[in-house]
This record gives C-alpha cells, sequence and structure tokens, in this order.
C-alpha cells in the first residue's frame, strides 16, 4: 500500500438542511446510525486504515463537534467560523493541518459495507498516473440516493462527467492532490475545480467501490441506512 498518503479531511461543517427537524438543534454529522454517530462511522473507516493524520471541518454547531470529539485529541480542528467554505474552499483552509502531498477527502454523512473505501483507494493509488481518483458506484446500486449518475468511466479507469447518461455516482470518498488549490483565488469554491482540470488533461480517475454505500443526507436514509448494514451483517 503507498505510503505517500497519510492525511485525511473528513468533510462534517453542513447545515443539513435536508434533514429538516433532524438538525434544527445537532449538526448532521451527529445523526446516529445504529447506535453511534455518522461522524464515527466515518472516523473508524479512517482508524482501521491507518491514517496517520486527520483533519474535521466544522461550521453548524460546531460546539456540539468539538465536545464529541474531546476524547480524540489526535484529530486537529479546522473551524469555518465566519461562512462555509464548500469541499474546495474547506480543504484549502486545512492544508496546514494536512501538510503536504495528496489527501483523503470524506464526507462524514454516509455509511458502507464491503471493503473499507479508504483501504481500496489507498491501494489503488498511484500517483504518476492520477491527480484525483474518486469512488464510485453505478447509480442503481447506491441507496438513500437519486440520480443517475455523476461519472462514465473508460477501460483505463479515467472519468469524465456523465453528462446526463446513466453512470457512475460519486461516493464522497476520493484521493487527491491539493497542489492546484494554491492557484484558485476564491475563498468558497467545489473541489469540482480541480476534478474538471483533472478530466481535461487525462488525470481523473475512477475506482468502483468494492460494497455497498448508502446517503444518510435525508432522514429517510436513516431507515435504509440501518436496513443495508444489517443485510450486510446476515
Amino acid at each position: 500500500m503507498p505510503q505517500d498518503v497519510n492525511a485525511i479531511m473528513v468533510f462534517a461543517a453542513g447545515f443539513g438542511t435536508r434533514m429538516g427537524e433532524l438538525t434544527r438543534a445537532q449538526p448532521k454529522p451527529l445523526i446516529r446510525v445504529n447506535d453511534a454517530a455518522l461522524l464515527d462511522h466515518a472516523l473508524d473507516l479512517a482508524d482501521a486504515a491507518g491514517i496517520g493524520r486527520i483533519v474535521v471541518n466544522t461550521h453548524y454547531l460546531a460546539d456540539q463537534i468539538v465536545r464529541h470529539l474531546g476524547t480524540r485529541p489526535d484529530i486537529a480542528l479546522s473551524h469555518e467560523a465566519d461562512e462555509i467554505l464548500e469541499t474546495g474552499g474547506g480543504l484549502k483552509q486545512a492544508l496546514p493541518l494536512l501538510g503536504r502531498g495528496p489527501v483523503l477527502t470524506l464526507n462524514s454523512d454516509a455509511v458502507w459495507t464491503g471493503q473499507n473505501p479508504l483501504i481500496q483507494l489507498l491501494q489503488a493509488w498511484d500517483p504518476a498516473e492520477m491527480d484525483a481518483l474518486l469512488l464510485l458506484l453505478p447509480a442503481p446500486l447506491t441507496r438513500g440516493h437519486r440520480g443517475t449518475g455523476d461519472f462514465v468511466m473508460d477501460q483505463a479507469g479515467r472519468i469524465r462527467r456523465a453528462g446526463g447518461q446513466p453512470g457512475l455516482t460519486y461516493l464522497g470518498a476520493q484521493i487527491l492532490k491539493t497542489d492546484g488549490l494554491s492557484a484558485i483565488p476564491d475563498r468558497v469554491f467545489s473541489l469540482n475545480r480541480l476534478w474538471d482540470q483533472a478530466i481535461a488533461e487525462g488525470r481523473a480517475f475512477g475506482l468502483v467501490h468494492n460494497g455497498l454505500w448508502c446517503d444518510v443526507g435525508h432522514p429517510g436514509g436513516i431507515a435504509e441506512a440501518e436496513q443495508m448494514l444489517a443485510e450486510a451483517d446476515g
């Protein structure tokens, strides 16, 4: 397993508006699935993959996440106090905590079955060929998620935008080279800008997840995720 990727950004700053009343008084990453917070499901993956440096970003009801992580002094926090910086701006702000080199990123609003997605990414990462490696799943296999897919992939694993045709859904886990962030002057922006650059240069790749995935971005996703986990345990 390549050792040049040893830092992860866990995104946990969003408002969780699709959760309705469930996030009126608590941040989405602390919603529980199978008696564990979504954030803990994500951190368990990072711990099991042996990631040495973990950074979590915060904004909405950040004090609750700070208290929740009080027993984890090994986790660094990147506070987006004034405004949510989106994925690109949030990652750019966190770079001093993450260090140099490629990083893993992981959304905290999903659960997984099958192979640890972070280990799967690390095993497939090839920095000589790749600037981005995104974990994907055919759209019909996703749980708790709508849409026909975000990307299509060729036989070599290179990806491009699906453009409305059936394709593969991005699962919120990736390895990404961060060099290009310094060239973006904006404070608030999406990582789509780095993806589009990597796609244009033929250096954006996809990897199909060896397992299932459920988006827990809306109330119905909680039951769907718990059902998926029960099926995997059975």
